[in-house]
């Protein structure tokens, strides 16, 4: 799936934008020469403009999308929030013909269902991906092929000392796809004796998961595989939120050409 080449920039709203993630959005699509911020969201708004992160020119801001839509007229609505706050959204956008690009995490099957239909009926995109790290949708692709000739595996995970679960969801998609992909349990080690209890990690299928939270850590995932004499490592880290960004610009610019749900950058980077 490519996108088609346009002359004008395409125009773009970020529902979320006072938060950390809207503000890197927000700062990228101003960086992007096919693109322009034109309008922003968030219910903290106490003004009717905001200053773009480079400082090179204000935009709108609302703390209601439908003011936005009606002042802006953008191609397409980018949106890191919660997921009440997304379906809402989406409510407006969507039947208002304009697309979704959606990073927030949270959204239940019911909900995607209708994000699914509330596409489908105006002929618009919605993308939705959990992640946007374009190494960590890698790293998941090919522990999922790697999964099917080891014997073994263990996944270490480590984020900042505030996140508020353990493991990580990431992580946890990870091990899912790879026990989907093997069709069986990995085979797990399990002592005799255990002088400190846990210390084996959680376990799925025999996939063992480690969690580490310290700060320092933005995200950091690693898959270690082996069988007969050999092991193989895949590693991926956060350095900072920057990372997503080429992630969410390719959403942006591929989401103008799709209709329906698209769950997933995998899809849009020809992975499945």
């Amino acid at each position: 799936m490519s996108s088609l080449p346009s002359a004008e920039p395409i125009r773009a709203v970020v529902h979320g934008a006072l938060g950390r993630m809207g503000s890197e959005v927000l700062a990228a699509l101003a960086r992007a020469s096919d693109m322009r911020p034109v309008g922003a969201v968030d219910l903290r708004a106490n003004d009717d403009s905001m200053l773009l992160p480079d400082g090179s020119s204000r935009i709108p801001l609302a703390s209601d999308l439908g003011t936005i839509l009606e002042r802006s007229h953008p191609q397409v609505v980018v949106d890191f929030s919660t997921a009440a706050a997304c379906m809402a959204a989406a409510r407006q956008c969507l039947p208002a013909g304009v697309p979704l690009v959606a990073g927030t995490t949270g959204l239940s099957d019911r909900d995607l269902a209708e994000l699914d239909r509330l596409a489908r009926e105006r002929g618009v995109g919605v993308v939705v991906a959990p992640n946007f790290a374009l190494g960590a949708v890698l790293l998941l692709h090919l522990a999922k092929q790697a999964a099917r000739f080891f014997d073994y595996a263990e996944l270490i995970e480590a984020h900042h000392e505030a996140k508020i679960d353990a493991p990580s969801g990431t992580a946890l998609a990870i091990a899912r796809a790879m026990l989907e992909a093997r069709g069986r349990p990995f085979t797990r080690n399990e002592p005799e004796k255990e002088p400190l209890a846990g210390t084996r990690g959680g376990a799925m299928q025999g996939l063992s998961i480690h969690a580490m939270r310290m700060p320092g850590r933005q995200a950091h995932h690693e898959v270690v595989l082996g069988t007969a004499g050999q092991t193989l490592s895949l590693r991926h880290d956060v350095i900072s939120r920057e990372c997503y960004m080429p992630g969410v610009l390719m959403a942006v610019r591929q989401v103008l050409q799709c209709r329906g749900l698209v769950l997933g950058l995998d899809k849009l980077m020809g992975l499945s």
